[in-house]
């Protein structure tokens, strides 16, 4: 029997409810077991399909919540940067996610660029005027418009956020509360978009926190400018020198006593037009590009004229020029300008930099000295406070020196004083052209240890000599007076000492910041040293001068009796801002090729 049910399981079931009656009776008696066995069957295969249909949508569900997950860890990023520790961060890392949050604002109502922000009040002004509120005091019938760079910001809970805004050297506080803003909504939209280092314009009222700090509390924030890139933190500043010669930008964003440093070279410039406009001179400008590079001696920068097919040279000095003015009839002229010498750069020299020159008709170098010395304490006594200030020549870790520019300065001679100073009798100063006196001056440098690279000329040797002899102890301002004719070329013979020069130097710390003379009058006197450097180049000189014989020719037209002036803005500014680098006194001094420059960022576009 249990064979024949085994046997006729399957036609059986699919007989079930069709034609039972064609069974036969012993047949008939087990469809109902039948019938139950394919009934418990079925169940179990709907179970399993249940149980797998269950299965697949718990796994499509839990995908679909990934996915949302990490959508929103994605916009998290791309809006919610600050929601993140962002110190944490690779810079590339921000820079791709900020760039391409800033990059969804462009074309919509937000453009992360307006054209204008109409500003009220500058944030100084905005502290001057309001700093006398109480604390807790708001004048929220006071609108108005401020705006600055984003250095800090300071969440107090989810409706109050402290913004640090600076801008010209001073800081104003942002106290965001979202009881005071336009909207909730927006209140949160914008906080969650501006970063440090944003431009943002700020409209709001003036106020003073409980604590006493003066802020502006907002109705609207506008991002004007985004910053990209992580701006480095205030409380670490930027210290290497690399980052701060080759991004001033950053300098000045991140340091302010950097930005106080050209306030005071501002200051100088200021200063010094406002006192030669005093005295009658008129401020004037020559070329930059000179067929012949005359007016001092050093090694010119060489360019090329196209359309003259010709080389031409940057201007090493005006000199030339401004006496022609003279010639002409300008009693007094003077020009504030940049020089370009193609030499070394080191802690105080730039191939270009700035100077002033000035020539005053019917004065002498005794008359220069007067008007240095006043122009000078003036302008200490001005800037400063004072006539005194400290200088570190070695850096502000290094030993400070004062430095006195109370009047009168010292005055030395040249020669007399170096044989003083060495102990040596020299040569008369009328025989410093011949050979038996460079071959002394050779051997006593060879003697004291002086190094004086080729070529070793008279002029060379007694200029090395000077600076390790003399220059060394001058601390305090101090006139170094009546150089010898060789090392003078322009400068009009000494009327009481014959092979001497009217001319003198003066130093601070060691350092010349001024040069000048009673100038050459007699063109003949003029050609023919200017032929004595013309040997000294043939010579191998490079720094020796050319003859300038349209200089000469002006010459022949009568130079009234003439002292002229130069002084280096950068040395002095150096002086007066306590900065031992010349780099640190030029917005963008000369730097070799960054070769370890990094690569810009591959993904996200720069803006």
């Amino acid at each position: 029997m249990l064979t024949l049910v085994r046997a006729a399981r399957q036609p059986v079931c699919r007989a079930v409810g069709l034609r039972v009656q064609k069974f036969v009776p012993h047949v008939l008696q087990t469809v109902p077991s039948l019938i139950e066995g394919c009934r418990w069957r079925g169940d179990k295969s709907e179970l399993k399909r249940r149980a797998k249909a269950e299965k697949k949508a718990a796994e499509k569900e839990a995908k679909i919540k990934d996915q949302a997950q990490q959508n929103t860890e994605a916009n998290d990023k791309q809006q919610h940067v600050d929601g993140l520790d962002e110190e944490t961060l690779d810079p590339n890392q921000y820079f791709k996610i900020r760039t391409q949050a800033v990059q969804a604002l462009k074309g919509t109502a937000e453009d992360p660029y307006p054209h204008k922000f109409h500003v009220d009040l500058s944030l100084t002004e905005f502290i001057e005027k309001y700093n006398h509120l109480q604390p807790g005091e708001h004048l929220s019938d006071v609108v108005l418009n401020v705006s600055g760079r984003v250095h800090a910001k300071r969440a107090s809970g989810a409706k109050l956020l402290f913004y640090d805004l600076r801008g010209e050297g001073v800081k104003l506080q942002v106290m965001a509360n979202s009881r005071n803003y336009k909207s909730e909504e927006d209140f949160v939209h914008i906080n969650n978009k501006l970063r440090r280092g944003d431009i943002i314009g700020v409209r709001g009222n003036p106020g003073k926190t409980k604590k006493g700090e003066l802020s502006i509390i907002p109705v609207e924030m506008t991002l004007l400018s985004p910053c990209l890139h992580m701006l480095p933190h205030l409380h670490f500043g930027l210290k290497d020198k690399e980052t701060r010669f080759r991004q001033r930008y950053l300098d000045l964003i991140l340091n302010d006593s950097v930005r106080q440093k050209f306030v005071t070279r501002a200051k100088i410039i200021t200063y010094l037009r406002s006192f030669l406009d005093q005295l009658g001179f008129l401020e004037i400008e020559t070329p930059m590009m000179n067929l012949i590079p005359g007016g001092a001696v050093a090694r010119p920068f060489v360019t090329y004229h196209n359309e003259l097919d010709m080389n031409l040279y940057m201007r090493i000095a005006p000199e030339l020029y401004h006496k022609m003015l003279v010639v002409g009839g300008i009693d007094r002229v003077y020009e504030i300008g940049r020089q370009f010498r193609n030499e070394g750069i080191d802690l105080t020299h730039n191939p270009e930099f700035t100077t002033c020159e000035f020539y005053m008709a019917y004065a002498d170098y005794h008359d220069l000295m007067e008007i240095t010395e006043k122009l000078l304490t003036g302008m200490v006594k001005h800037i400063t406070g004072g006539y005194k200030l400290t200088y570190h020549p070695d850096g502000p870790e290094g030993q400070g020196y004062e430095i006195d520019f109370t009047p009168p300065f010292k005055r030395i001679s040249m020669t007399h004083d170096l044989e003083k100073e060495m102990g040596v009798k020299f040569p008369a100063a009328d025989t410093y052209d011949s050979d038996e006196t460079r071959k002394f001056f050779d051997d006593l440098c060879a003697q004291k240890g002086v190094e004086c690279p080729p070529p070793r000329t008279t002029a060379r040797l007694l200029d090395k000599l000077v600076g390790d002899f003399l220059e060394v102890k001058c601390i305090n301002p101090t006139f170094i007076c009546d150089h010898p004719q060789i090392m003078s070329p322009l400068a009009k013979w000494h009327r009481s000492q014959k092979g001497l020069t009217e001319r003198f130097e003066l130093f601070v710390m060691k350092k010349e910041i001024c040069n000048a003379y009673t100038e050459l009058n007699d063109p003949i006197r003029q050609r023919e040293l200017f032929e004595q450097q013309a040997k000294a180049k043939a010579e191998g000189d490079d720094e020796a001068m050319f003859i300038d014989e349209t200089f000469c020719t002006a010459l022949e037209y009568g130079l009234p009796p003439t002292a002229g002036w130069g002084m280096g803005i950068d040395r002095l500014t150096m002086f007066l801002t306590d900065s031992n680098n010349i780099k640190e006194v030029l917005l963008f001094p000369a730097m070799k090729p960054d070769d370890n420059k990094p690569t810009a960022p591959v993904e996200g576009t720069s803006v």
